[in-house]
Parts: structure tokens; C-alpha cells; sequence
């Protein structure tokens, strides 16, 4: 049997990643160095074409392509896979799409012309069940957003599991007449709507569920319409932290307060949904945690090219703050 990176990781008692970056003459100290040298020889590794090629790349240089670099989740998402870039010695090229398919494609394209070493990308739904139909010189890893059969490695929240949890949060509260607003432009908010509508009818409740352009003021917008319209739900779920600012900002328009006119759960523990009111009842996403793997599959996929394709799915949490308060039943 070959000897593999995670091989020589056991050996010098550190992590895959560590070696990677030893190897690949990033920030290390001298003695850790020495010992990944050690432990390479010891166990006999040889690293594949594609670890050489990420030691001799001339431009040491991965791309992020985020789908809205103004929604504080990917600034976090790029947060993390910068500062794990970094360690591993590489550059971060970022590349923001505005959600739109012809800028994911004018961007995938510009990665193969700076010849990266590979990309992590934030797909729309138009474009992601494509990407297994393309062959790329680099390897990709997909976060956030990803389905069967796209062909990459990819690292995601729970997002059925994540929406049920905020439904049964709401349901034990006396809330019914719960509506969901999901972003329309990528499968995160498919599986939410999905999640949100299999809870309903679990507990007995009838889904009202809109897709709409994931925006603050499409929820705004929206929101401004029930209160017009009338009656307005009891409740909301807003499936984005730019979705769930425009629930906040149609209820301060229209005068209206939470719980008491409509409570309000979402997604994103931004730091300012704290702030907001009463707070704001949000699933924290482990963010950070999701940019962090998101670096460590690109740099073991670089190590084993052939390995099998990986999906970690991470668990999110519910928070419960005031905006989901004050219509308990028996």
C-alpha cells in the first residue's frame, strides 16, 4: 500500500494539514519542520504530481468565489479560508458573483488562466448542477452550496435539519401560522424551503412558503405587503442574514414590533442581531469551522487526487432570544 499524507501526519503527530504546509514551505517552526522531514523519510512518502505541483506553482495561489461578498456570512467564510491559506503558504485570489451564472463563469475561467492550485467555490443552483459536465486543471472544493452528483468535494450546513429546528422552536411557542422566506437563487434555500415544509406538516401546520431574490429589500418588500394586504403570518423564518435585515427593516417601516406583530427566527448569528430590538432568534452556522474544512479537503485532495469525493455536513444551532417570545399556548 502507498503512503499517504495522513501517514506521515501520524507519524510526526500533527495534522494533515501541518504537513501540507511543511512541505509546501509555508510558516512553520524550524523544529516542526524537522520533524515532518523526519517523519517523511520514516515512513517513505513520496508526494503524487499534484503535491509537487503545489509546492513548484509559481503563484501559490487558490481561488474563492463567493456568491455575495456583502452578506457577512461569506465575509466570514473568506475570513477563515484566508487565515488557512495563509498558513499553508498560499495566496487567495476572492471573486464575488452577485449570484449571477454568466460572472461564476467568467470567473471559473480566470481561475484557469491564473492556473491555480485550486478553488473553493459558493455555486448558484444554475450553475452547480453543471460543474460535474466541466473538467477543470484545478481541484475544487464547493461551500455552502452543493447537490448530488455535482462531482466535487464540498462542505455544507444541515439546512433541512437547521429550518426544522427553527419550526419546532416556533410551534412550542404557540406560533401556527408560520411563513418561510427562502433565498430563490441557490440550493441552500431549496433545502431550507424543504426542511421548513417537512416540519410543518409534521407538526400538523400548513407550509407558506415564498422563494424570493435573496435581498434586503425583497424581504422588505414582502413583509411591507402583508401588513397592507393583511392578515400577516404570526411568525417568519428568513432563510439568509440579508433576508432576515429586510423582515427587520419592513416591521420598523410599518411601526410594527416583535414579538408582539410578528416573531421572527432566521439564519446568521451576525453581530447584529443581538442588538435588534429584543434579539433575534437565528441558527448560528459554524462558519468559521465550514472555511476551515473547506481548505483542509482542497489540500488533501491535492495530496490524493483519486481519493473519494467527501461531503461534511456541519450542525447548526438554535439561539433563542426575544423575537420568538410571548405567544405560548397550553
Amino acid at each position: 500500500m502507498s503512503v499517504s499524507i495522513k501517514d506521515v501526519a501520524a507519524r510526526a503527530n500533527v495534522s494533515p494539514a501541518t504537513v501540507s504546509r511543511a512541505l509546501a514551505g509555508g510558516q512553520v517552526s524550524a523544529a516542526l519542520r524537522a520533524k515532518v522531514e523526519e517523519a517523511v523519510k520514516a515512513t517513505g512518502y513520496r508526494p503524487n504530481l499534484s503535491a509537487r505541483r503545489l509546492r513548484s506553482q509559481e503563484s501559490q495561489t487558490i481561488g474563492l468565489i463567493v456568491a455575495d461578498i456583502s452578506n457577512p456570512f461569506f465575509t466570514a467564510v473568506a475570513r477563515a479560508v484566508e487565515d488557512e491559506a495563509y498558513k499553508a503558504g498560499l495566496r487567495v485570489i476572492l471573486c464575488n458573483t452577485d449570484e449571477n451564472p454568466e460572472k461564476e463563469a467568467l470567473y471559473l475561467q480566470l481561475m484557469e488562466e491564473e492556473r491555480v492550485t485550486g478553488v473553493i467555490f459558493a455555486p448558484t443552483r444554475a450553475t452547480v448542477g453543471k460543474l460535474a459536465k466541466r473538467q477543470f486543471n484545478f481541484p475544487m472544493v464547493l461551500i455552502d452550496r452543493a447537490e448530488p452528483g455535482s462531482g466535487q468535494d464540498a462542505v455544507v450546513l444541515d439546512n433541512a435539519g437547521a429550518a426544522a429546528l427553527l419550526v419546532e422552536h416556533l410551534r412550542d411557542r404557540g406560533y401556527r401560522r408560520i411563513e418561510g422566506l427562502f433565498g430563490n437563487a441557490s440550493t441552500t434555500g431549496v433545502e431550507r424551503r424543504l426542511g421548513y415544509e417537512e416540519a410543518m406538516r409534521r407538526f400538523g401546520l400548513t407550509p407558506s412558503a415564498r422563494f424570493i431574490p435573496p435581498s434586503i429589500k425583497a424581504a422588505e418588500e414582502e413583509v411591507a405587503g402583508w401588513f397592507k394586504r393583511g392578515p400577516a403570518p404570526e411568525a417568519v423564518i428568513a432563510s439568509n442574514g440579508l433576508l432576515l435585515m429586510g423582515v427587520v427593516r419592513a416591521l420598523r417601516a410599518a411601526g410594527k414590533s416583535m414579538p408582539d406583530d410578528l416573531a421572527v427566527a432566521g439564519f446568521d448569528n451576525e453581530s447584529w442581531t443581538d442588538l435588534i430590538g429584543p434579539g433575534l432568534t437565528v441558527i448560528e452556522q459554524p462558519v468559521a469551522t465550514m472555511g476551515r474544512t473547506a481548505m483542509q479537503l482542497l489540500l488533501e485532495r491535492l495530496e490524493e487526487p483519486d481519493a473519494p469525493l467527501r461531503k461534511m455536513v456541519l450542525g447548526g444551532r438554535c439561539l433563542t432570544r426575544g423575537s420568538t417570545t410571548g405567544r405560548a399556548r397550553p
